[in-house]
């Protein structure tokens, strides 16, 4: 084993910005190959980031890159997208199932079309990437899948206020359980990784004021936990619910203040986490 992604090809959904941009770009800091697959291939007026410009910084910082839209609620466009990677690069040896939906409302307050969405997006979109993606980590050495997920915390108070959202973070988390154990005795890891504080993100920003982003860690902190995750033996290291911060002590990190948005400002939980 080797503590570094040379020469692996990652593929990476909801690539475009926030954490599964850090991913990106800490697997290519290592020389790995990145799938950049996300829906956003044009400039949008809110949201920073497309496929190509995270591409761009993936070759920047030694990797190498291939971009691919992708709307992971369409079967066809994720067998196109996952033939299209096999075929540039030779394979895949690891699949972060990053993309997802979310809406912090009440049962009364969240319209179909928005469960709908999410559940396409967090539960269905996961298993069918990770699907399509399977054939080809059998057929690689030391195959990871992670799962951007909650550890499965059933206290009420995780649900009473957005039943819907957390039902399909769950689901990538169940995904997490029971992909692991059904290809244990293949060697493919799956393992889920949440962050323990809130994470400077856009999608935390267009929650607006219900968050404080200066009291939030930097996504690097998770891409860092996933690149420590992605090293380990497949074969040992798998169907775990992981904590970021957890994650990084194990790997000897003892100094978080790196990671604050802002060091003079407490660090605020984020959901799922006691």
């Amino acid at each position: 084993m080797t503590d570094n992604l040379a020469g692996k090809t990652v593929f990476i959904t909801g690539a475009s910005r926030g954490i599964g941009r850090a991913i990106a770009l800490r697997a290519a800091r290592d020389g790995a190959s990145v799938v950049v697959a996300a829906k956003t291939a044009q400039p949008h007026h809110l949201l920073q980031g497309t496929i190509h410009t995270v591409a761009d910084e993936v070759e920047a910082a030694g990797g190498q890159a291939l971009p691919i839209q992708l709307d992971i609620r369409d079967e066809d466009q994720i067998r196109i997208a996952v033939d299209t990677a096999v075929n540039h690069f030779g394979g895949i040896d690891i699949l972060v199932n990053n993309a997802s939906a979310i809406s912090l409302t009440g049962t009364l307050e969240t319209p179909m079309r928005r469960f709908d969405l999410m559940f396409s997006v967090n539960v269905r979109g996961t298993f069918a990437t990770s699907q399509a993606c399977l054939p080809a980590l059998l057929a690689a050495d030391n195959p990871h899948i992670l799962n951007l997920s909650p550890p499965l915390n059933m206290a009420p108070r995780w649900f009473k206020d957005h039943t819907a959202y957390t039902m399909s973070k769950y689901g990538m988390s169940m995904c997490v359980l029971g992909m692991a154990a059904e290809f244990a005795e293949d060697g493919v890891a799956v393992n889920g990784l949440w962050p323990r504080t809130i994470i400077d993100t856009a999608a935390l920003r267009i929650l607006g004021d219900a968050v404080d982003p200066s009291c939030a860690r930097t996504p690097d902190i998770m891409a860092d936990a996933a690149q420590w995750i992605l090293t380990r033996d497949s074969r040992e290291y798998t169907g775990r619910l992981l904590i970021d911060e957890h994650v990084l002590r194990e790997a000897g990190v003892t100094d978080f203040k790196s990671y604050a948005v802002n060091p003079s400002r407490p660090l605020m939980s984020d959901l799922f986490v006691d």
